[in-house]
């Protein structure tokens, strides 16, 4: 192995090759490059290792079937079609999430909720995010409220997302709530992406 100077002391180079002090070939462990042909000061071509990974588990899902709310009642809402889980962490017949044993870490949590009333009677709408972090939960996470119970949606989208740190075991399910003038039912859009639920752990 040669060098021009010092040996470098925060890069462990394993092998290197200089002409005219000019690096033109070099292998690096634990810096993440394991091999790099350089021409004339310019990279030609890197090959990596050590970086990357899978954000597991993960999941999105969707609803495959309208899903109605009664009036003034929060819902337990069950996305009932998966576009993908891996790690196997979410039930789709329930509608909960759950961290797998070993999983734990920061995850993003994501879902979006269409709400639909044809005849706009709907004059509030939230989203309800509960969770076993410690403790058993019911956060509001997000809310549309007409200033007046007044006939103002017909139709609405309510998004949240976040990043929470979590620990095996943990869960967490989506409801949604609706008010309306005339104490009637409304409900959430199916199909597509109209409602949807996810959730992938962060690579760190």
């Amino acid at each position: 192995m040669a060098f021009i100077g010092a040996k470098p002391t925060n890069v462990p180079l394993t092998s290197a090759d200089l002409q005219d002090n000019i690096i033109t070939s070099a292998k690096i462990v634990d810096g993440t490059i394991a091999t790099a042909d350089i021409s004339d000061g310019a990279v030609t071509s890197v090959k990596t290792t050590g970086v990357g990974g899978a954000n597991t588990p993960s999941f999105s899902a969707r609803l495959s079937s309208s899903l109605t709310l009664a009036d003034n009642t929060a819902t337990d809402v069950v996305f009932q079609t998966e576009f993908f889980d891996v790690g196997s962490c979410y039930n789709n017949t329930t509608g909960v999430f759950t961290v797998p044993s070993g999983e734990g870490g920061k995850y993003c949590i994501s879902t979006n909720c269409y709400f639909l009333d044809a005849n706009g009677n709907v004059s509030d709408m939230l989203l309800y995010m509960h969770s076993t972090i410690g403790a058993a939960s019911q956060d509001e996470v997000a809310r549309a409220e007409a200033t007046s119970n007044g006939t103002l949606f017909t139709q609405f989208n309510l998004t949240y997302t976040t990043i929470l740190t979590l620990s095996a075991g943990d869960a967490i399910k989506i409801q949604a709530y609706a008010d309306t003038n005339n104490s009637t039912s409304i409900s959430l859009k199916h199909g597509a992406r109209n409602s949807v639920f996810s959730a992938f752990k962060i690579i760190e």
